[in-house]
């Protein structure tokens, strides 16, 4: 175990370090980034939350969970929408087994899930990359596992933060909620949506994207994505219709929106 040291109350200058705890050891630091935006609409944005819920509570989860080397990962719960509207609804918590996982899921489950404006995966991205840094918490893999519904159309485009916060150790795997457009001029259809993910959101080494493409599906892919992640694995990968993504098409939607009158 990695240890590290602060000098303080003038000892620096006797040569004595003192030790302070360090951050404890996991298999896997996961930041669940979860979208709140107004396209997803309230039983929508019921049905994710309590997939997540009922997802880290299952057996196959914890089963993933304990299956690892120390047996042990940390979550954080973050919602997103647009520009400067992130929040982290349940801090970096170590789970470990079924109580530990319980008490995760309590703390979810006390917050009523948010809804906001605008759709900004880069802001997303922008916000959860951090959360790494000083969270208590040392393991070898670092990942953000972000879901939507659309593409991003408020803030930076996405492929740079996307770039960014791979070449800082951080993988990102997607949960792409395509059930149909989420509306207006920002709607994407479901192959397309599944394609922007794949080529403009995800990213580092074993980065996956697993779609939801019905209403059922929403708490096992939840499920799956979770066991995958936790045991470091990569899903069979499942052809998408679209070949390529235009990784700036939220941004062309919403300027032709605003121009309508």
């Amino acid at each position: 175990m990695r240890w590290k040291v602060l000098a303080c109350l003038g000892l620096l200058g006797q040569g004595i370090l003192l030790p302070v705890a360090a951050a404890m050891e996991v298999d896997l630091e996961l930041v669940l980034a979860v979208d709140v935006s107004g396209s997803m609409d309230t039983e929508e944005q019921a049905v994710q939350q309590q997939g997540y819920s009922e997802a880290l509570l299952h057996p196959e989860v914890l089963a993933a969970i304990r299956s690892g080397p120390l047996g042990r990962i940390a979550v954080a719960y973050v919602e997103w929408a647009g520009t400067g509207a992130q929040a982290v609804v349940v801090p970096w918590t170590p789970i470990a087994d079924e109580v530990t996982a319980r008490s995760f899921v309590a703390a979810l489950d006390d917050a009523p899930p948010g809804r906001r404006h605008g759709t900004s995966i880069s802001g997303a991205l922008a916000f959860a990359a951090p959360l790494f840094d000083g969270n208590g918490y040392e393991g070898p893999r670092r990942v953000i596992d972000i879901s939507g519904d659309g593409a991003n159309n408020m803030g930076p485009p996405v492929m740079p933060v996307r770039d960014a916060v791979v070449a800082a150790g951080i993988v990102i795997n997607g949960l792409p909620i395509a059930l149909r457009p989420s509306g207006g001029w920002f709607g994407l259809d479901g192959p397309e949506l599944v394609a922007y993910y794949r080529d403009c959101v995800i990213g580092g080494p074993g980065a996956f994207v697993l779609p939801v493409t019905e209403a059922g599906q929403l708490a096992e892919a939840i499920r799956q994505k979770l066991v995958l992640e936790i045991a470091g694995r990569v899903p069979r990968p499942q052809p998408v219709a679209v070949a390529g993504s235009d990784c700036l098409v939220g941004e062309r939607q919403r300027r032709i929106w605003e121009r309508e009158p």
